[in-house]
């Protein structure tokens, strides 16, 4: 029976997202939080009874064209200096797109790792980063898919300590929108240097949080997308400690030490997910 390999590429969260300057070649220098979660997509792979690669994607997530499926293209980054045969790869996405989740982040790193153990590439966790980087800014997280503190352009990455997350429960609410990275860096209208850093903040209790730990991505989408600010407004008035766009959105998330109520949240082509995070 052929080997099937199995990954379940996860979420992520930003726990705060200061825009702090902007490099000469436009790209802007960021100070933000990664936290993996636990909401996963479902990858498959294992090798193609034919010469090329095939990739089948279910589920009911919009993910453009096969070609350019970020997990094809770590298929085809690896090939650049490595030679493997040919994969057969089955992608069933749950993780919302245009979400600030790093959903396709993420399959392509599990892509990245998954094929490095399949077919024995030897390849570094280092390694894996630089190849990762290529492909998207957020992809190098999820090579070691740890809670990290980003920097840079987000490929900076250094440990951070949220045990005491441990836990909470995580509720995640996406409505029918979906805004691409360019719109909501096109739009901002903060940017600089905080008085204070990231760390710092995540030291302090979650209660503590609100008025600290900001996505800068919020002053330039809420005006534009009021639903995005409604929906915060309303994770806090159903309980939540702390609320906060992910990402460049269209996700909000909340952190709670008990479930929410959730029939107020719910309308019409919206995606909830309520999950409490793992004690470990």
């Amino acid at each position: 029976m052929d080997f099937v390999m199995i990954v379940h590429p996860n979420a992520k969260i930003n726990l705060g997202l200061f825009i702090v300057g902007r490099r000469e070649d436009g790209y802007h220098l960021l100070e933000t939080g990664f936290l993996p979660v636990p909401l996963c997509d479902t990858l498959e792979i294992n090798y193609a009874e034919g010469r090329e690669d095939v990739l089948e994607v279910s589920g009911e997530v919009e993910t453009g064209t096969i070609h350019n499926n970020l997990v094809l293209r770590a298929v085809r980054a690896l090939r650049e200096k490595h030679t493997f045969p040919a994969l057969h790869l089955r992608l069933k996405k749950v993780i919302p797109s245009g979400a600030g989740l790093g959903g396709g982040s993420a399959d392509a790193s599990f892509t990245l790792r998954a094929i490095c153990e399949l077919c024995d590439l030897g390849l570094s966790l280092e390694e894996l980063e630089r190849i990762a980087l290529r492909l998207g800014a957020d992809c190098p997280i999820f090579i070691q898919n740890k809670p990290q503190v980003g920097r840079g352009v987000g490929e900076q990455l250094s440990p951070m300590d949220v045990s005491h997350l441990r836990g909470l429960y995580l509720t995640i609410i996406k409505p029918d929108l979906h805004i691409a990275t360019a719109e909501a860096f096109q739009g901002l209208r903060s940017v600089g240097p905080k008085p204070y850093t990231i760390e710092e903040i995540l030291a302090s209790p979650v209660a503590d949080w609100r008025d600290r730990l900001i996505n800068d991505f919020e002053y330039s989408l809420f005006p534009k997308y009021p639903e995005l600010k409604e929906i915060k407004d309303l994770l806090y008035a159903e309980g939540a400690t702390f609320a906060s766009l992910s990402g460049s959105g269209s996700s909000l998330y909340a952190l709670s030490y008990e479930p929410l109520p959730l029939t107020k949240l719910e309308a019409p082509r919206r995606f909830i997910w309520q999950e409490k995070l793992p004690l470990t």
